[in-house]
């Protein structure tokens, strides 16, 4: 099929994007098209500005267009309490719940020899550097219940245990309104691990 090269570099760059197929990124392209020109200037001037304008925290490594990110600068959040986890999106996912207001650390990725990374390729010195000035009393390991993200919290555990600080993993098991007769022999094991009295 001939498509002229401007629509073919535009549904090209769309299909990069993750989760982004082929007819999905032919209707962004098409959609992008069709909008008033100053609505893609305005479209692509905020994409360079996010791109210039976001960075990591110097403290916890979550996104921010400040040094401190408004988290760790909001002196209402419990400081003693700190929430490990993979990426930015998941402090995204524990915001949306309203229920905690502790701090949290994100490693940026997790353990992975095939893919090549390592503890020096994740956020774990600034990690330890804020462990070490006895604010911090817990801390949640809160990576992905797979196997990348399981031995990520058995290294951290690990590196935290000499430091004295206590160490928590968050719950996994059967989600609310899962069914049982469909749900994986890991989660049910972890279900029951996890159990606790009622």
């Amino acid at each position: 099929m001939y498509i002229i090269e401007p629509l073919a570099k535009l549904i090209h760059h769309f299909s990069k994007l993750p989760g982004i197929g082929a007819k999905t990124a032919m209707r962004l392209a098409f959609h992008v098209i069709k909008m008033d020109e100053a609505e893609v200037k305005q479209f692509a001037e905020d994409m360079l500005a996010a791109k210039a304008g976001i960075k990591t925290c110097s403290v916890c490594g979550n996104l921010t267009d400040r040094d401190v990110c408004h988290i760790c600068a909001d002196a209402r959040r419990d400081a003693s309490l700190v929430c490990v986890v993979e990426d930015f999106k998941d402090v995204l996912a524990f915001e949306r719940t309203g229920e905690y207001r502790g701090m949290y650390h994100v490693l940026g990725g997790v353990l992975s020899p095939i893919e090549g990374t390592g503890p020096d390729e994740l956020n774990l010195k600034a990690l330890i550097l804020r462990l070490r000035d006895d604010v911090v009393k817990e801390v949640i390991l809160a990576t992905n219940p797979d196997v990348k993200g399981e031995a990520t919290a058995v290294y951290i555990q690990k590196l935290i245990s000499p430091i004295g600080v206590k160490v928590s993993r968050i719950a996994h098991g059967v989600p609310i309104g899962g069914d049982l007769e469909y749900t994986d022999e890991v989660t049910l094991s972890k279900a029951l691990e996890g159990r606790r009295e009622i």
